[in-house]
């Protein structure tokens, strides 16, 4: 019988995990090491486009998902006095993509993934790094608080931050920051009824969605200097700079306490790297690729990368092939949005919003051009054979 191969996923957030539940379809060992306490990520709300619903059929998850989320679309792009610039549809989206934009907690995804792994798989509380990439003629070498690893594959999912990509590629100059924070919140708005929107201001967007347990997802960024907190509270710097923006926001804000509020300065890889392997190891996600959300597409990426990666477990030059300039145009992209979307010139603000507001009536919502050549992409094999996948049609 032959021996199983063993990876070693350093990094418990999705794209780890999705690397992990597929590697095992493949009939490897897998062993998940977790820096954090435990796998609940932070209070946040995660939008699955259809190319990584279609990744997760692969693995037999995507109709789960599609079954606890709340479909995205029904609503569009705003001003701060509340005036529509685009309206857009759910039903559009799924037509325009094959599958429908979804919205849920990342709890919900990060659960479904790790129910998926064996309960000893994963290892929290448990910061790790690459002694030794290795070779095709020896393993690669993790380091743990418990001692040295060896694996035939490394799988670094380990964040922005990354040590792994610093051990790889010394000479890559890092993550720079984006030139702007952001702010998120999960909670309950009792008696608020509102159609999903993102509100476009200067140097400042919003964004409301309603998750389907009822809650309410919203996010903001600003334009502001890296480290930069506020003099009071997260939330009293939201009031100041949202409170004054069309409904539901006032009612949000009002519903939030200030220990509800995360704040994140964004950062983003300004350099992309030059492979996305070296050795036995492999990076994927924001380790690989880091970009600003303004496309809502860093997890997505990330459980591209997973698919793709297991895919190709047995060629890391064929994964870094096709994850490296798709991954790559996805995040200039994102890059560009950033610019059009947290804009502070006045006179360049007033060209844009008649902008949008012209080529929303003349075709698709910009909402939804924004995500072609990225919503459409399709997975490289099909459902593996012990696991079953939805059409996400509803």
């Amino acid at each position: 019988m032959a021996q199983s191969r063993r990876v070693v996923v350093i990094g418990g957030g999705i794209g780890g995990l999705t690397a992990a539940t597929a590697l095992q379809l493949r009939g490897w060992e897998v062993t998940v090491l977790e820096r954090a306490p435990s796998l609940e990520p932070a209070g946040a709300g995660i939008s699955l486009a259809p190319n990584s619903l279609r990744a997760l059929d692969v693995v037999g998850l995507g109709e789960e998902i599609r079954d606890l989320a709340a479909w995205q679309g029904d609503g569009g792009l705003r001003t701060p006095g509340g005036r529509w610039l685009a309206r857009a549809s759910a039903d559009a989206a799924a037509e325009r993509f094959g599958g429908p934009l979804v919205l849920l907690h990342r709890a919900t995804l990060i659960a479904g993934l790790a129910a998926r792994l064996p309960s000893d798989a994963v290892r929290t509380a448990c910061p790790a790094t690459v002694t030794d990439p290795g070779d095709t003629g020896r393993p690669a070498r993790v380091s743990t608080p418990d001692g040295e690893l060896e694996a035939d594959l490394v799988v670094a999912a380990d964040g922005v931050r990354s040590a792994v990509r610093r051990v790889l590629f010394p000479d890559h100059p890092g993550h720079v920051h984006s030139g702007f924070t952001t702010w998120r919140v999960v909670i309950l708005v009792p008696g608020v009824r509102f159609a999903s929107h993102e509100t476009w201001g200067r140097g400042r967007i919003w964004g409301t969605h309603p998750l389907k347990d009822g809650r309410v997802y919203a996010y903001a960024a600003a334009v502001a200097p890296a480290a930069q907190r506020a003099r009071d509270d997260e939330k009293a710097e939201l009031l100041r700079r949202f409170g004054d923006w069309h409904a539901p926001i006032p009612a949000v804000l009002a519903a939030a306490r200030p220990e509800d509020v995360l704040r994140h300065d964004v950062h983003h890889l300004a350099e992309p790297l030059p492979s996305y392997h070296r050795g036995r190891v492999a990076l994927l996600g924001d380790a690989a690729h880091a970009m600003p959300p303004t496309l809502g597409q860093g997890g997505n990426q990330a459980i591209e990368d997973a698919i793709v990666l297991a895919h190709h477990c047995d060629d890391l030059p064929a994964y870094t092939a096709a994850r490296l300039p798709r991954t790559t145009a996805v995040a200039r992209r994102a890059l560009k949005v950033a610019r059009l979307n947290l804009m502070t010139n006045r006179a360049g603000i007033a060209v844009r919003n008649l902008a949008v507001a012209a080529l929303s009536r003349t075709g698709p919502a910009l909402f939804l051009r924004g995500f072609d050549g990225i919503a459409d992409w399709r997975p490289p094999q099909q459902p593996y054979a012990s696991v079953g996948a939805g059409t996400g049609e509803r």
